[in-house]
């Protein structure tokens, strides 16, 4: 960052001969001297070789897996080397909101860039700037629909539980109720959905693929959700996309997405990308910043800043929208990463998760009381069955490097007949109570090895 310093220290000493000072004591002279007075408790500098061998210690503390097979949300994913070289760049790193739009025209151009990619991925005619994350990008979605006939919100359960949470957080301090649909078969239960759907409700939210990994009958439930007059918002895996029918295809008003799985690691959780789009109907409700392409009094192509019509700095007490930033660099490595990837790289890593994740579900399902929970088809998450603790298969495999999916509890299908039920009337406990169970996911980066490993593991445990 050596470029980025302030001042050297002849141009310091001439800023305070212009103010008429000797030193910069004197330009604190109005700071009574008992808060200036001695040093601060500071531990003492440490050398350039010393600092990496602390840092290097602390951060030997850290667990760092192997192998991975859990996602609910938050995805390891292949990031190609480029991605890391262009968002380290020092004018990206320290570029904050670009106001200024004849001195930004890099910044604003990648913006542009990335909104026109996610327009492209999501068949929606308009993308903001980003958001914070997924789930907010969700919560500001419900806000574009609300009008003064029409404000309740209709989630289905399928919907990942942060995103469900977020929306009532956001909602509740406006009193709008928030109605939480129950899943049916680790899917959407449609005829209970549409009939949660009334004259006030003002949107509805589903999944694809939902919290569960299960591939939603979208068109049937975008279609009962216009049919009751409301918006629909789809919360999608922009990675899958590249092999799904975009929400645009399926008449979606907004898609929202977390879009971490796009060029961003995992990170301890952050921070992330939060994508937005819609159809042009909605643009003028649409929160945050949009770049949008223009000519300068030359001629050239140009980019500026435009269309913010819920924003603080334009709106003050008027504006309907509380983003008081955007996400510009996690931005700019997803644009990034959709350029490396292209249309066709996208959708290798989706078949690939895909292709792995029904190969690691064959092998896990070999072994005695693991059967997936619900017979429906699946993207590249599931979830399984588990005859015992999955509390302590979790720490058993975590000895040996893996990351197995996450713990869950769930509800097995009445109809369907699997080991669930079974095994729930095998231990005199009525059906339609909570099972324990596993969500696995898998990724382009698990190899057959990784996989064959880890159902090894897990037989080895379960004997």
């Amino acid at each position: 960052m050596g470029s980025y310093l302030p001042s050297t220290s002849g141009e310091r000493e001439q800023m305070l001969a212009d103010l008429g000072f000797d030193s910069t004591d004197d330009l604190y002279a109005i700071v009574p001297e008992a808060a200036r007075a001695g040093e601060l408790d500071l531990p003492s500098g440490l050398t350039e070789l010393e600092l990496r061998e602390k840092l290097g210690a602390m951060a030997a503390e850290n667990t760092v897996f192997r192998s991975v097979f859990r996602g609910a949300g938050a995805y390891r994913r292949f990031v190609p080397a480029l991605v890391k070289t262009v968002i380290s760049k020092e004018e990206f790193v320290t570029a904050y909101t670009p106001y200024q739009a004849e001195v930004s025209q890099g910044v604003l151009q990648s913006i542009f860039e990335y909104q026109s990619m996610v327009c492209e991925l999501t068949g929606m005619d308009v993308s903001n700037a980003s958001l914070y994350d997924g789930a907010t990008a969700a919560a500001e979605a419900v806000f574009m629909c609300q009008d003064r006939k029409r404000s309740g919100v209709v989630v289905s359960a399928t919907v990942n539980p942060q995103t469900i949470e977020t929306v009532k957080t956001y909602c509740e301090s406006r009193g709008v109720e928030v109605e939480v649909i129950p899943a049916k078969g680790g899917a959407t239960d449609a005829p209970a959905f549409a009939a949660a759907l009334g004259e006030a409700t003002a949107c509805a939210i589903i999944q694809q693929p939902n919290y569960f990994g299960i591939l939603e009958d979208a068109g049937d439930l975008i279609e009962a959700i216009h049919a009751a007059g409301a918006k629909a918002i789809m919360a999608a895996d922009p990675v899958s996309l590249g092999i799904l029918a975009s929400p645009g295809e399926l008449g979606v008003d907004i898609c929202v997405a977390e879009g971490q799985s796009l060029g961003l690691p995992l990170s301890f959780g952050g921070p992330y990308l939060g994508i937005i789009a819609c159809t042009s109907a909605l643009m003028r409700k649409l929160p945050g910043r949009i770049v949008g392409q223009t000519q300068d009094a030359q001629g050239n192509r140009a980019f500026v800043l435009t269309l913010q019509a819920r924003e603080q700095h334009i709106r003050r007490e008027k504006a309907s929208s509380n983003v008081c930033s955007n996400e510009a660099l996690c931005a700019l490595a997803a644009g990034t990463y959709l350029a490396c990837m292209g249309p066709d790289g996208l959708a290798r890593a989706a078949s690939s998760s895909y292709a792995k994740a029904h190969y690691l579900a064959e092998r896990l399902c070999e072994i005695d009381g693991f059967d997936l929970a619900w017979d429906a088809p699946f993207m590249n998450e599931f979830a399984t069955t588990c005859p015992l603790d999955p509390a302590a298969l979790e720490r058993a495999l975590a000895e040996r490097g893996v990351l197995m999916g996450l713990p869950i509890e769930f509800v097995p299908d009445a109809a369907s007949g699997g080991s669930g039920t079974s095994e729930a009337a095998a231990q005199g406990r009525p059906h339609g109570s909570p099972e324990r169970g596993i969500l696995w996911c898998a990724t382009e980066m698990n190899s057959k090895a990784q996989i064959d490993e880890a159902v090894e593991l897990v037989k080895e445990w379960a004997r």
